[in-house]
């Protein structure tokens, strides 16, 4: 009975919610504005006529204070740029960062004119009983129409699964079967440490007369070792981008877990740029080579061989990309990656509760992982990588000695390494990368290259604060292939 009636009591409930907002909806909320050259994201947010601004996409006002030399000084004033919850009639002040900053967000028009400060706490002050009133009902109407709102879409989503899965159950292949590679472990020899991780060690070693790299994961780390097998174990994972993976095993006498590997010859490109400067073309290869095989753990395959889904790698680092002897860039370390298909046996997206639960490091997080954002999209994974390809991309072009005149290439750095120093903390790169929009310096001298444009534009629409305005990885590839025309001036 109730099952008929739901329909009914949804639509009752979808025609009271638009006649009790619609007054609201109707007026525009008009904002006092003033933003510095670092933020003119606000500008997107509503028409401006001189200091004030007319809200396109939000009711809310928001503004932002930086505490300098003891006083409080504007940083910006606006339009919030998206739609969020501000139920403070006036500006009423929330530090952030260690008191470095304050922000307020408030409902009414030009609230975010006059901060409403308090040295002793930082719970907003009271509100006349009206307003209380008024703002409880506006709530209670609002939070109704997000749960119809979401109760809707969370059927629609089921019917679309049901509809998807019934459609995986009749197709010819099983799409995500992972390849198995065992190998003898009394046919292979340690014989040096190369690199050491969070769950696992990197010997270099020898296999039937071959040099390979071996990944030792302790007994107590399986879960660490199935998570990479998992992915490197993928049907046509094979790619010049991707590091060769060759199989697996499990020594007997201490119960550790082998991951063999391609052997790179330069080691990670962390340590390949700390030695060494390279030239133009060189620097180029290592880029595209990087890219490319981004592009291609990014890519959505189906073929008579199997079916690889896209892979979001989640932890994309100078660290955790490998240069061989020919002066091509792979992939590897796949332990924080998530396998975007419906397949249940795999990692997928829907298992994170958070994106700080991912593993990344630190100085290559997105400024929505640095915030906290919570998503549930694949495309966010995908636009997260592409952030950190920018970082890694930054850093190969500050080794390129034909990108400095004198030959003076400054010594290799980690993103935001120079401006916040090397124990940066989340607190202060946030600060720094969110709120600010800072981003590693680009030499002022490279405007004088031939590829400049194509390079500045190409390293800032990736690591764009916006994460759906960044580029694909395959836009980056085309970019970089662009690039391969230019010869220095």
């Amino acid at each position: 009975m109730f099952r008929r009636c739901w329909p009914f009591f949804l639509l009752v409930l979808e025609c009271i919610c638009p006649c009790i907002s619609s007054p609201l909806s109707d007026e525009r909320r008009q904002c006092a504005f003033q933003v510095k050259a670092q933020n003119r994201k606000y500008l997107a947010a509503g028409n401006v006529s001189d200091s004030v601004q007319v809200c396109e996409r939000t009711h809310c006002c928001v503004g932002y204070f930086l505490m300098v030399h003891g006083q409080l000084e504007v940083d910006t004033l606006a339009c919030d740029v998206t739609e969020k919850s501000c139920p403070d009639a006036t500006c009423k002040a929330q530090r952030r960062f260690n008191n470095r900053l304050v922000k307020c967000v408030c409902n009414t028009h030009l609230c975010n004119m006059n901060l409403t400060w308090s040295t002793s706490s930082e719970e907003p002050g009271p509100t006349d009983s009206a307003d209380k009133t008024w703002l409880i009902i506006f709530s209670a109407v609002l939070v109704t129409c997000l749960v119809i709102a979401a109760v809707r879409w969370k059927c629609l989503s089921l019917h679309k699964e049901e509809n998807a899965q019934a459609t995986l159950h009749i197709a010819p292949l099983s799409p995500c079967q992972t390849q198995k590679s065992q190998i003898d472990v009394s046919d292979v020899q340690l014989q040096q440490i190369v690199a050491r991780g969070h769950f696992a060690t990197v010997w270099r070693g020898t296999y039937q007369g071959s040099m390979v790299a071996v990944k030792v994961y302790p007994g107590a780390a399986q879960h660490a070792f199935s998570s990479e097998k998992e992915v490197y174990g993928l049907p046509l994972m094979r790619h010049a981008g991707i590091i060769n993976f060759l199989g697996t095993g499990r020594r007997s006498e201490d119960g550790s877990w082998l991951l063999f590997l391609q052997l790179a010859e330069y080691g990670s490109l962390h340590s390949f740029l700390s030695e060494n400067t390279n030239s133009w073309p060189s620097s180029l290869k290592l880029c595209l080579s990087l890219s490319q095989g981004l592009s291609y753990l990014h890519s959505y395959l189906l073929t008579k061989e199997g079916h690889k889904p896209p892979v979001a790698h989640r932890d994309l680092t100078s660290f955790n990309v490998l240069v061989r002897a020919d002066g091509t860039c792979a992939l590897c370390d796949f332990g924080s990656a998530i396998i975007l298909c419906s397949c249940s046996s795999h990692r997928q997206m829907g298992n994170l509760l958070s994106p700080s639960q991912a593993a990344c490091t630190l100085c290559y997080m997105p400024p929505e992982i640095l915030e906290g954002s919570v998503y549930q999209f694949s495309s966010c994974f995908l636009h997260g990588d592409v952030y950190a390809l920018s970082l890694v991309l930054w850093e190969i072009c500050m080794r390129c000695s034909d990108l400095f005149d004198d030959g003076a290439v400054p010594q290799h750095l980690l993103p935001y390494e120079r401006e916040l120093g090397a124990h940066m903390t989340r607190e202060s790169l946030t600060f720094h990368v969110s709120h600010m929009e800072k981003r590693p310096s680009i030499p002022e001298h490279w405007q004088q290259l031939r590829q400049a444009p194509v390079l500045q534009d190409l390293l800032t629409e990736c690591w764009d604060v916006d994460p759906d305005a960044r580029l694909t990885a395959q836009c980056v590839v085309d970019r970089l292939v662009s690039l391969q025309s230019y010869s220095l001036v």
